[in-house]
């Protein structure tokens, strides 16, 4: 059984950094980021793939970085230069397929986390 416990949200003015964690137990394959504005879809932000590679929403490229601690079992969103725009609930997501046509669609994804809220002004 699959486990997800984000942490690390919180309220930041334009321009500022934020660092989100997940804590990660069970086994899983890919790994992402999505997040969820107030009547908003939930959209992915990041994947992480078995690989390690790295797949971004073109919004976040260049601001956003996603990594993990496979020691630490944790997956991490380091985000900088935060914009009003990305506001939201942030959801750590996880897939039993080793790979996905898809990384950034959030129906490949079978275990979710509760969420952390990100307010930026």
């Amino acid at each position: 059984h699959v486990q997800l416990v984000e942490s690390g949200g919180g309220s930041v003015q334009a321009g500022d950094s934020l660092k989100l964690s997940c804590a990660v137990s069970g086994d899983t394959f890919c790994m992402g980021w999505f997040r969820q504005a107030p009547g908003e879809e939930r959209e992915g932000v990041a994947a992480l793939s078995l690989d390690g590679s790295a797949i971004y929403a073109d919004f976040v490229k260049g601001r956003f970085t996603i990594s993990e601690d496979n020691a630490k079992a944790s997956l991490y969103l380091q985000m900088n230069d935060l914009k009003v725009e990305d506001t939201g609930v942030y959801y750590c997501a996880a897939a039993a397929a080793a790979g996905l046509d898809y990384p950034l669609d959030f129906a490949g994804y079978n275990w979710w986390g509760q969420g952390t809220q990100v307010t930026v002004s």
